[in-house]
């Protein structure tokens, strides 16, 4: 898939087995549609861990950066829905990074994707930024493989705890993150295994602590989806 902006919003948690068909139905229903009707969100997609029995990923794709601090957005944060109140809660052990994105290559949505948290060992930013910017151009264009991506964290200075975050408890936040997606998710886990696995992360600048997620989609809509409803 390729990233329909500059910037992004990129969330983990779990939900546990009693509330997963509640959060779906809130989720594709009520939530996805509110926060692609937000001036500036481009498209929305959920994924669901093929590794771990209750976790998401969740991104949301942002025209500019600034959508981050925007009236729009945080009106939302600030004054969650009934539905909304009730189930975040259930959301265990968030992770959400409000980010810039370095480097997207690819195009499509694809169905099978991996998410590799990671963070630059001391003095050698630019150099991983660079190899993993021109090995993902190239992995996006390989058979299996649809799109390669790195975001960069940079949660905006103004930022401060929303109702949403509130009713939570405290989110955590990820530093770099790479995206590989594809329609076949064999390849896919191939590419992990190989070319971005964590030795060669290391190898090119990734300090030790790298976390890999496989997922596959669940749902996506886009800003034209709820205008034309």
């Amino acid at each position: 898939m390729s990233l329909l902006g500059k910037a992004a919003v990129a969330m983990w948690w779990s939900v546990r087995p009693e509330q997963r068909t509640e959060f779906g139905d809130w989720h594709s229903h009520e939530h996805f549609p509110e926060r692609m009707s937000i001036p500036g969100f481009r498209r929305g997609s959920r994924w669901t861990s093929t590794t771990d029995a209750e976790g998401f990923f969740v991104l949301y794709e942002l025209e500019q950066y600034e959508i981050l601090t925007s009236t729009g957005y945080l009106d939302r944060l600030n004054a969650p829905t009934p539905w909304s109140t009730k189930m975040m809660p259930h959301h265990l052990g968030m992770v959400r990074s409000q980010c810039r994105v370095a480097s997207s290559f690819g195009g499509g949505v694809a169905t099978a994707l991996t998410t590799i948290r990671l963070s630059p060992q001391v003095g050698r930013e630019t150099e991983l930024r660079a190899r993993l910017s021109e090995t993902l151009g190239t992995l996006a264009q390989q058979p299996g493989l649809t799109g390669g991506h790195l975001l960069l964290t940079d949660t905006p200075r103004t930022s401060s705890p929303t109702t949403e975050q509130q009713i939570r408890g405290k989110d955590r936040a990820a530093d770099w993150i790479v995206l590989l997606s594809g329609y076949d998710a064999d390849v896919v886990d191939d590419v992990i295994a190989g070319q971005l696995s964590p030795p060669w992360l290391h190898g090119a600048g990734a300090r030790d602590d790298i976390k890999t997620g496989r997922y596959r989609l669940g749902f996506t809509m886009t800003a034209q989806d709820v205008a034309t409803v």
